[in-house]
């Protein structure tokens, strides 16, 4: 039956051929990814994360950002997109905002930038102001979910109710999950203030370093 099928369909791309029609063979892009078959290598995975294009920002993108930091980090940053500052200069920890958070780690957690493992749950950033849909969100899932398990990180924590959301699907208001220890896939995930909020709202610092503090203990 399958041969007959094969032959059949043989006959129909000859006839195709002959009024006029071309073909070739099919291209699938990021096999491995679709496939779910991922590296269990860091470095690997990063390079595959440059080179994605499972989602229309692949066609617009600037670059992909693939995570920074150790890969044996105690603590793992997930923020939910990529800045204009990052997207520009390619680098983490650009910009205000990174420069806030890079203070966050160095002077009150007391670890070097290097110790730990900062990423996004959506890779590449959008054009303008707009925000990811729902399928370019969902395209990125399998790489920052392969990082944790890579990384296996002994704290995560969330930069903003975004990242939250993301990562974890509760749709709570971020005011009642901020600042609170959440038991997460053998980890501890802290949600914590975006440091872009928290320089437009200085009152929220106070707050911000007590949470921190509770981080710092759960290492």
């Amino acid at each position: 039956m399958k041969s007959y099928q094969n032959a059949a369909l043989l006959q129909n791309l000859y006839r195709l051929k002959a009024l006029g029609f071309d073909y070739c063979d099919p291209v699938i892009v990021n096999r491995r990814n679709v496939d779910g078959a991922l590296p269990d290598d860091l470095e690997a995975l990063r390079g595959l994360i440059r080179t994605c294009h499972l989602c229309d920002l692949g066609k617009s993108r600037r670059q992909s950002m693939a995570g920074y930091g150790g890969t044996q980090a105690r603590l793992m940053f997930i923020d939910a997109f990529v800045s204009l500052a990052e997207d520009e200069s390619g680098r983490y920890f650009s910009g205000r905002s990174g420069d806030s958070l890079a203070k966050m780690i160095t002077r009150v957690l007391g670890l070097p930038l290097e110790a730990v493992y900062l990423t996004h749950a959506v890779k590449c950033k959008t054009a303008g102001t707009n925000r990811p849909s729902p399928s370019e969100c969902n395209s990125c899932k399998p790489y920052w979910k392969k990082e944790m398990e890579l990384v296996n990180p002994r704290v995560i924590v969330t930069l903003g109710p975004d990242a939250y959301r993301l990562v974890t699907g509760d749709e709570t208001p971020f005011e009642q999950v901020r600042g609170h220890r959440i038991d997460y896939d053998g980890a501890v995930l802290f949600p914590l203030y975006h440091p872009q909020y928290l320089l437009r709202n200085p009152s929220l610092k106070k707050a911000t370093m007590a949470d921190l503090r509770n981080i710092r203990s759960a290492l």
